[in-house]
């Protein structure tokens, strides 16, 4: 039973990695011109830390747009970093920028296969929280009733019990 479920969830890493790579490869490798190597370990790193980061626990938790956005932050960061330890200090931010927009866009439809595939099974869903979760607060007229005399009180109590 186990088997099956790391199955699935490298199937997913797996279809997460190609995608990014293949993103990233145009992007940061045929456009702006950055070896092969770097963008690999990029998509590497970006691809392992999202999936754990923006699929496994923010996703459960929250919905599709929001783990979409997280995943773009952390793309954008990450690339922005990567790319600047990596590269010899060339301006990071446009190919970062375009590199995370693409990525957003590829994890909203992603996240869409991880809920349908990876979250499926019974065990895994045993240990996810219920998501939009609705609290509701009991409310009444009155908190503390006021009552200015005796009279007042019988007379209140008196049309309540007819």
């Amino acid at each position: 039973m186990q088997g099956g479920i790391l199955l699935k969830h490298v199937k997913a890493l797996f279809i997460k990695f190609i995608a990014s790579f293949a993103l990233l490869i145009m992007v940061l490798g045929v456009i702006f011109d950055m070896s092969f190597g770097n963008v690999f370990v990029i998509t590497v790193l970006v691809g392992v830390s999202s999936y754990l980061l923006g699929d496994m626990l923010i996703l459960p938790r929250t919905n599709n747009t929001i783990a979409t956005i997280a995943d773009m932050g952390l793309a954008f960061f990450l690339i922005w970093y990567i790319g600047s330890v990596l590269t010899d200090g060339g301006n990071m931010f446009y190919p970062s920028l375009i590199s995370a927009i693409g990525i957003g866009l590829f994890e909203f439809f992603f996240h869409k296969y991880v809920l349908n595939h990876v979250f499926r099974n019974d065990e895994v869903s045993r240990d996810i929280p219920i998501r939009n979760v609705r609290y509701q607060t009991e409310a009444s007229e009155e908190l503390t009733p006021e009552f200015k005399n005796e009279k007042t009180y019988k007379k209140k109590h008196k049309r309540k019990k007819k």
